[in-house]
């Protein structure tokens, strides 16, 4: 599609006013609040950069979800990632976001400073060629990521194990959506009666892992494109179902996403990866069944069962100015932290809503106008 096409389409300002229109029309004959959760922090980039917010009826609100991989990873298993890269022989690599998120002791790129041998990867395939030219080295993939990512995981081990590079082991991180949103609903102070569902995740699942929340929560869930066109349709879709007094499943982003998503990624991923029991999420903290791992029949790559002895095992809270845990889970915006603007920003994050490129703060930080609100 040519640039001016999908402005055209999808960043037309004549077409965001008039859903505008449509939204506060239908939203002024709705008295309670309608508290949005859009999971995924690229929607909440969107949200911000194109001052969607702006355009809304003050019954409609934004809480910031925990939809962003680099954000709701805790300080221990950044601390894993130290530790590896500091042991003799050991390559780590990683996603570039990765290194600038503040572990225990320090980011990745501080430890890279000092001599450890940390290569963000900006394709993850570069891992094999990597691993072929050191054969004398462990090289370690620390793998993130929501279900969006798994898949290409997926494709380095199996061409790993095809390929017989035995010295291409992995940390993995890949967390899933589902749980998080019912760990979301299941908090007594949770405000959310609303999803944006996050596009990609939903490409390779399928929209139908939101459909018992929807059941369970009577929640509607309208899976949305990135774009500022796609953002406002499906928030009014969600003011449609609101004002209706139905819940449902909804898919707005139907250019890409279906109900059962991409099966071959899926049974690849289901080949060499499994569920773990529990999973420590920064800000939401202990979620069972919320994350992967390798399969026990691959456990010679498996970089925690290989170094478990190395592995530091104490979980490790945030820094104690920082509110990244409650705006993870909607009870706090960005403004709201002493520390947002001041010793956070962008440059020196104290926390990791503020170091990915789709933290809630980051998008406030450059989007808002509020980089400074605590004089």
């Amino acid at each position: 599609m040519e640039l001016t096409d999908l402005y055209q389409q999808f960043r037309n300002p004549d077409t965001i006013r008039a859903l505008s229109e449509s939204i506060n029309k239908l939203a002024s004959d709705i008295k309670s609040n309608i508290n949005i959760m859009e999971v995924c922090g690229g929607h909440t980039h969107t949200i911000m950069k194109y001052g969607l917010n702006q355009l809304l009826p003050n019954n409609i609100k934004f809480i910031h979800g925990p939809g962003c991989p680099v954000c709701i990873m805790p300080k221990e298993r950044i601390d894993h990632a130290a530790t590896l890269a500091q042991l003799p022989d050991v390559i780590l690599l990683t996603l570039g976001d990765m290194i600038r998120v503040p572990g225990s002791k320090g980011n990745l790129a501080k430890f890279r400073a000092k001599g450890a041998d940390i290569r963000p990867l900006y394709d993850p395939m570069d891992a094999l060629t990597i691993a072929k030219d050191n054969p004398d080295k462990k090289v370690i993939f620390f793998a993130i990521g929501f279900e969006t990512s798994t898949p290409m995981t997926a494709v380095l081990i199996d061409q790993a194990e095809k390929q017989q590079i035995n010295n291409l082991l992995f940390h993995i991180n890949h967390v899933l959506v589902p749980p998080a949103i019912d760990a979301v609903m299941a908090d007594t102070n949770s405000k959310v009666n609303a999803f944006i569902g996050p596009a990609h995740v939903s490409v390779i699942s399928g929209a139908k892992i939101y459909r018992p929340a929807v059941e369970k929560y009577q929640t509607p869930v309208v899976v949305s494109g990135f774009e500022p066109v796609d953002v406002m349709e499906s928030i009014l879709r969600i003011v449609q179902q609101k004002h209706a007094d139905i819940a449902e499943l909804d898919i707005q982003y139907s250019r890409a996403v279906t109900e059962e998503g991409n099966l071959t990624a899926q049974a690849l991923i289901d080949q060499y990866l499994t569920i773990r029991d529990t999973f420590r999420w920064r800000g939401l903290g202990p979620i069972p069944n919320s994350a992967l791992k390798l399969k026990d029949k691959f456990a010679h790559r498996d970089a925690e069962i290989i170094y478990m002895t190395n592995l530091p095992t104490a979980e490790i809270d945030d820094h104690k100015a920082c509110q990244c845990g409650d705006i993870l889970r909607g009870l706090s915006s960005p403004p709201d932290c002493k520390v947002f603007g001041r010793g956070c920003s962008p440059e020196t994050p104290l926390g990791s809503c503020m170091v990915s490129s789709e933290g809630a703060c980051n998008a406030y930080y450059r989007y808002a106008g509020v980089n400074h609100v605590h004089p």
